[in-house]
């Protein structure tokens, strides 16, 4: 049973203002929530363990608002989002930061700013450097477990997936790249990251080790080699799933990328290369880019490697 808790009104005084006068004395400040998140348990136990605790929302509310100022309301609506995604098992949150007494001529209420964002947004702000927007709309598709990720590069993906609990093998053929996201992992200390530097093209009849039915997810992201496909497959576990995302040949067409065609996507190809696989989603078209303005024409695709069935009964 999804449901909300809410709070209204939810007052003390913290330090927030353009100019340093307004900031140098704490004022009357307001906060008011909204919280989206699971509630079924609560209803059957009547056990204050099986819901959230409003009590210790509205105590962390007040810690974070009063421990530092702010020059904008909006800088500390950010922090309570971060708290609150962090600390809380909350799926959205509504705020309404206002100030009760503000020194504006005429104004006889208050003025404030009204926000609300996803935990799925507030991981994609805080991820650095972001992820594939398309992962993180994928994300909850993915089992826990094992992950590996195909030309890794600099490790955008690695890095937010150890983030989220999984163990990532990162493999690319750029040992600078890797070494820089073994760097990145020591300083967060993500533990859960390992890099192998391995070149996937090489002239048949070579074979990439990447195990046998060894991974519960793997990710491809901009990066088409076909005759790596197979083995894809075949390092997946039975029910294990596929995250993939490159350019198709419209990309090509529309933006002169990439320089060659032949490392883009025909139409529905993406399809035809997984088709041993059940598809959990397909999107081929403009997609909104992670990097830059505009769209960039991509197929995406989310298949499920199927589990082992055994003899009729």
């Amino acid at each position: 049973m999804s449901g909300k808790i809410i709070i209204e009104r939810l007052e003390f005084r913290g330090r927030c203002g353009v100019t340093d006068d307004e900031r140098a004395r704490a004022q009357p400040l307001a906060v008011d929530l909204e919280l989206n998140c699971q509630l079924d348990q609560a209803g059957l136990s009547d056990n204050l363990t099986h819901t959230i605790d409003y009590a210790k929302i509205a105590q962390r509310i007040v810690e974070v608002g009063t421990a530092q100022g702010s020059c904008l309301l909006e800088a500390m609506a950010e922090r309570f989002f971060a708290m609150l995604f962090d600390e809380f098992p909350v799926n959205r949150v509504k705020l309404w930061v206002r100030k009760l007494h503000p020194p504006i001529t005429y104004v006889t209420g208050s003025v404030g700013v009204s926000l609300e964002r996803t935990r799925l947004a507030q991981q994609l702000r805080q991820a650095d450097p972001a992820p594939a927007l398309f992962l993180i709309q994928q994300l909850h598709r993915l089992p826990k477990g094992n992950v590996l990720d195909v030309a890794a590069g600099s490790g955008r993906h690695s890095l937010f997936l150890a983030a989220q609990g999984y163990q990532v093998d990162a493999i690319d053929r750029n040992e600078q790249a890797l070494t820089q996201l073994s760097s990145v992992a020591r300083t967060r200390e993500l533990t859960t990251i390992s890099t192998r530097t391995i070149d996937l093209e090489q002239p048949e009849p070579y074979e990439p080790d990447l195990g046998k039915e060894r991974y519960d997810a793997i990710l491809v992201f901009f990066y088409l080699y076909r005759p790596l496909v197979p083995y894809l497959m075949d390092a997946l576990k039975p029910g294990g799933v596929l995250v993939y995302e490159t350019f198709t040949i419209d990309n090509y067409f529309h933006h002169q990328h990439p320089k060659r065609w032949e490392f883009c996507l025909a139409h529905n190809e993406l399809l035809r290369l997984t088709s041993s696989l059940h598809v959990l989603h397909y999107d081929e078209g403009a997609h909104e880019g992670s990097h830059s303005p505009g769209t960039v024409y991509t197929a995406q695709l989310v298949a499920q490697k199927p589990t082992r069935q055994g003899p009729p009964t």
